[in-house]
């Protein structure tokens, strides 16, 4: 008994220092930052002096013993923004928003939907040539927000956080709207910021 005892313990001992778990989850702090990031490039950010230094750095000491003997490890996560896909879409973005797109948010004509996207909202004050290029705008910058929530999964290696990083950007196209502009809640309700 006492012979099968210590190859037992041996093989335990040994079986819990080999354990190694990676944990492979969806950053979501990393996805905020790198989405943020990408929002202030493209349309400033109105509160700069507010988000300045607000990330303090959390030290934490396990109490946990066992966790002194097994560590985990954790895939290091570096949310992937300057691929050149990602760098010619967010470019397109922001020269579409100096040209045109700012004016119209400025004057509630367009807003912010609750779908990451952008929809028109009145056009009585626009002639119809205005109309079709605002049409034309919409379109395009839409196409783009699509292409970019893709590509920065795909260029991250994970096609399947696409969804998840389209919510963070929901989330913080709503937050960084300036002052006047709209944006539609969660009911679908438009909302004036």
């Amino acid at each position: 008994m006492k012979k099968l005892k210590i190859p037992v313990l041996s093989s335990i001992l040994l079986f819990m220092t080999a354990c190694v778990t990676i944990n492979v989850y969806f950053p979501a702090a990393e996805a905020e930052d790198a989405a943020e990031k990408i929002i202030n490039k493209i349309i400033g950010d109105e509160n700069s002096e507010e988000t300045q230094g607000n990330n303090p750095q959390s030290y934490r000491f396990d109490l946990n013993p066992l966790n002194w003997i097994i560590s985990s490890a954790h895939a290091e996560v570096n949310i992937n923004i300057s691929s050149p896909a990602i760098v010619e879409i967010t470019d397109r973005m922001k020269q579409r928003f100096d040209e045109s797109l700012q004016a119209y948010l400025d004057t509630a004509i367009i807003g912010f939907t609750n779908e990451g996207f952008i929809d028109i909202l009145a056009t009585d004050s626009l002639g119809l040539k205005d109309r079709q290029q605002l049409k034309k705008l919409v379109a395009d910058e839409n196409r783009d927000r699509k292409a970019l929530y893709r590509e920065l999964a795909v260029a991250n290696g994970h096609a399947d956080w696409e969804e998840e990083i389209t919510n963070v950007f929901i989330r913080l196209w709503k937050e960084k709207a300036h002052s006047g502009w709209k944006y539609q809640d969660a009911e679908g309700v438009w909302q004036t910021k």
